[in-house]
C-alpha cells in the first residue's frame, strides 16, 4: 500500500472514531437533560439532584465543543499531501511505533497495525517536530530515529 493511501484510510478510521466520541457525547448530554426535566423542580431546598444533572449536561455540552473543534481539525489535514517533515497531518515511522500526528484519539488499530494518534501540543511531538525521514530524536533520555514521514 502506498504512503497517500494508508495516510488517506488513517485520517478516516480518525474522523470514525472522533464521530463515535461526538455521538456518545451528544447522548449522555440528551440523558442528563432529559433526566432533569423528568425530575422537575427541587423537592425541597436542599435538594440538588436537578442541578447536579443541568451542570452535568452543561459538562458533556463543553466536552462537544471540544470534540467538535478537533473534528474540524482532522478534516483541514490535507490528504493529498505527502510531508516530508515532522508536522501537523504527518505519519510518522519511528523504530518503536508508528504515530499520526493530528489530534489526541490514542492508539487506532487499522490493517492489523497499530497507529498512535497525537496532539502537536504532546511533549512527544516537540521533540520531534520539524525533524525529517532518518534524523534521531531524544526523548525521556531515549534516542530513536525515524524511519520514514509522510
Amino acid at each position: 500500500m502506498d504512503n497517500l493511501t494508508l495516510k488517506k484510510q488513517l485520517i478516516e478510521a480518525c474522523e470514525k472514531i472522533q464521530k463515535e466520541r461526538i455521538d456518545s457525547i451528544k447522548s449522555a448530554m440528551d440523558e442528563a437533560q432529559q433526566s432533569a426535566n423528568e425530575y422537575g423542580g427541587p423537592k425541597d431546598r436542599y435538594d440538588s439532584f436537578r442541578m447536579q444533572q443541568l451542570n452535568k449536561k452543561d459538562m458533556f455540552g463543553n466536552q462537544l465543543q471540544k470534540a467538535n473543534t478537533e473534528f474540524i481539525a482532522l478534516e483541514k489535514i490535507n490528504k493529498l499531501k505527502v510531508t516530508k517533515r515532522v508536522e501537523f497531518g504527518a505519519v510518522v515511522m519511528t523504530e518503536e511505533q508508528k504515530l499520526f500526528i493530528s489530534i489526541s484519539l490514542g492508539k487506532v488499530e487499522m490493517n492489523n497495525d497499530i497507529y498512535f494518534a497525537i496532539s502537536p501540543n504532546v511533549p512527544l511531538f516537540e521533540a520531534m517536530k520539524g525533524l525529517k525521514k532518518n534524523d534521531t530524536f531524544t526523548f525521556r533520555g531515549k534516542t530513536s530515529k525515524i524511519i520514514d514521514v509522510f
